[in-house]
């Protein structure tokens, strides 16, 4: 039975994965943060792992677990993340730092814990990226730095690890439907005050943050998609998903630059002067 240890599996994508893989066949282990997110897990049929994707030592015991247990990781999927939202010099180099320890700091430590398991297996690794490191747009600047950055990353890690027989794909989902515009819209309220430059335009914060949910793609549907793409022979490199993910690359592609940010300063409401 094939493995596949998939991270930030409380709810949305990385729920839908640990599902559609479990269905498929695969002993799959699923990790999250919260204690009670793991019980759920667990009484769901996963092998489930209470885990900080930033906590070196337990993704180092996780490794060793996996080796003796299996011997090899045939799966790893870094979904792990969450979405900063707020204007850019608000959040400050502190939300930054924040944002990328968990969406792009975890992507490479999780891979270096999981190296040796994944050579001995031809394992492959999937990192979720997003359109929004193609198309960045205001108020989700430290998340699009962020998205970027995996897809950066996952090409350098492609490269590296090919002469070891692991493989790595890059998936960039466009709007999902998940609980990921609910804890995005949190954390824009927590810049969010009348102290900030930007009050007067908080709707447009507020709407960037919802932005992902506009007409979104089942997480059911993405995930089977996935897992479609993970079980052919030749996995792709890049793999776009869900509504918005091939036209808004598009955009950027065919839209002169120009014309594309006063397209979106107007669609948050930065068209004005304060």
């Amino acid at each position: 039975m094939p493995l596949a240890l998939i991270t930030g599996c409380s709810s949305g994508i990385g729920r839908a994965l640990a599902d559609v893989f479990k269905t498929a066949g695969y002993e799959v282990w699923a990790t999250a943060r919260k204690a009670d997110d793991v019980a759920v897990l667990a009484t769901s049929g996963f092998t489930a792992v209470q885990l900080d994707v930033n906590d070196g030592p337990a993704l180092e015991a996780l490794s060793e677990r996996i080796n003796q247990q299996h011997g090899g990781l045939d799966v790893l999927i870094n979904n792990a993340g969450y979405g900063a939202m707020g204007p850019l010099l608000d959040g400050g180099v502190e939300a930054m730092q924040r944002q990328f320890e968990t969406n792009v700091f975890a992507v490479v430590g999780v891979t270096r814990a999981m190296f040796a398991v994944l050579r001995r297996a031809k394992g492959l690794v999937v990192n979720i990226g997003s359109v929004s490191g193609v198309l960045v747009t205001p108020f989700a600047g430290a998340y699009c730095a962020s998205k970027a950055a995996v897809h950066a990353l996952s090409d350098v890690l492609r490269m590296e690890l090919a002469p070891f027989g692991v493989r790595v794909m890059e998936v960039q989902p466009g709007a999902i439907a998940s609980s990921f515009a609910k804890n995005a819209g949190h954390e824009a309220e927590q810049l969010i005050t009348e102290q900030s430059p930007w009050w007067p335009l908080r709707e447009g914060i507020r709407a960037r943050a919802k932005a992902s949910q506009d007409n979104p793609t089942p997480a059911s549907k993405f995930a089977a998609d996935l897992l479609k793409a993970v079980q052919q022979s030749k996995p792709p490199r890049l793999l776009r998903l869900g509504n918005g993910s091939r036209a808004m690359p598009l955009l950027v592609a065919l839209v002169p630059k120009g014309l594309l940010e006063s397209g979106l300063m107007k669609r948050f409401g930065l068209s004005g002067q304060l």
